[in-house]
This record gives C-alpha cells, structure tokens and sequence, in this order.
C-alpha cells in the first residue's frame, strides 16, 4: 500500500526533488507551496501522476492556510516540514536584519514547522507508520564560527529545540520525530558551488526516513 507523503516548500530546491523521489519510489505527494509561481516543475509532476499527486497553494506562517487544507487530507503517514528561507546573509551591519525581514525568517522557519505539524497531526495520528520529518541546518549548531546569517542560524536553532519538545510529548503516541541536515546542497540557498545536487540529497533523506522509527526520535 502506498504511503501518503505532505511536503511543504514543495515547489523548488530539495522540495521538488524530494517530490520526484517519492514518486519514483512509487508513493503520493500532497505538495504545499507558498507561491502559485515558479511551479511548473511541480506541475507538470501532476500532470504525469494525477493520481498520486495533490497540489495545495499555502504559506506555513498562515494557520488558516494549513487548516483549511488539512480539513481536504483524510490520510498521511509521513510529514516533511521543508519550506525555509535564509533572509539577510551578512554580518551585524547588514541593513537587511531589520523587523521585517527578521519576522519572515522566525515565522516561517521556527512557526512554520509548528503551525504545520499541529495541522496536520490527527492525520499523522492515525497512520499506521507515522513519521514527521523537519529539514534543518548545521547552521542551528550552537558550536560554530560563523560571523553572519545570524536570524537562519537562530531560527534552525530554535526549530531543533521545538522538535525535541514535539518529540517529549509525541512519545506516548509512538509517534517519531527528527530533524535531519541535508547537506551543502545547490539550491538558491546553497548556491552553485554546493557539494550535492537536489536530486542527491533527496535520495538520501528518502532512504534516511525509511529507517526511522522510535528509537531516534529527538534526534539531529
């Protein structure tokens, strides 16, 4: 029986890739996107597998968005919390790390996790092999020498911490759930000089998430 995978930030980068993976390994996507554009590839994923494919539009700092959709989705076993954005990539001085730009990146990075497992978790509850997946950083270590992205290294730092909290009280429910690093990755965020290609990185959380159970929960 094929499982049903939900994967947020969908629509590009290691979302996509990890849309195309799934399917390859014959499963369903349920596939959320921020932006109706920029979609193409999602689409046309569709297009080729209409019967294992949902498209849902939702931005995960919305918890409108994430409800509505989750009253359309009877079943899901395993749920990826992948949308992320890296906001101002520089030092102290960067005029990009002002109350907007710092808000965007804590609410979708840090809330948007939240909002979108507390959405979807009474679907997740009654999967036979639930698994909840958060696509996080090395960045979030608090062991680092780093001198900028100072609100993505926070906000993957603080989502760590929500996940081992998620984990204390998702225990009794046998329900497992991790973060997990995807590795330097060419994507938008990672840039063209990055170590693994989209396609690489997928393959390998896919194989990673297929020995989850229990016994790793909490972990990073």
């Amino acid at each position: 029986m094929s499982l049903n995978y939900l994967i947020t930030g969908a629509n590009r980068g290691i979302g996509l890739a990890l849309c195309e993976e799934i399917l390859e390994n014959n499963c369903n996507v349920i596939g959320l996107s921020r932006s109706s554009s920029n979609i193409d590839k999602l689409t046309s994923l569709k297009d080729a597998n209409p019967d294992r494919v949902r498209l849902f539009k939702a931005d995960v700092k919305s918890e409108s968005d994430l409800n509505s959709i989750s009253r359309n989705i009877e079943k899901l076993d395993v749920l990826i919390c992948n949308a992320g954005i890296m906001g101002a990539r520089g030092s102290v001085t960067d005029a990009d790390n002002n109350y907007d730009l710092i808000s965007d990146v804590l609410m979708t990075n840090v809330a948007g996790p939240f909002f979108t497992i507390r959405a979807f978790l009474s679907q997740i509850n009654q999967s036979k092999n639930p698994k909840i997946i958060i696509i996080s950083s090395q960045m979030g270590s608090q062991k680092h020498t780093g001198i900028e992205s100072y609100f993505y290294r926070a906000s993957k730092a603080a989502i760590n911490n929500i996940m081992i909290t998620f984990s204390n009280e998702l225990r009794p429910r046998d329900i497992p759930i991790l973060s997990v690093h995807p590795g330097w990755v060419r994507t938008e965020m990672g840039g063209n000089y990055a170590a693994l290609s989209t396609k690489e990185s997928a393959n390998a959380i896919y194989k990673f998430i297929q020995k989850i159970d229990m016994s790793k929960s909490g972990q990073f």
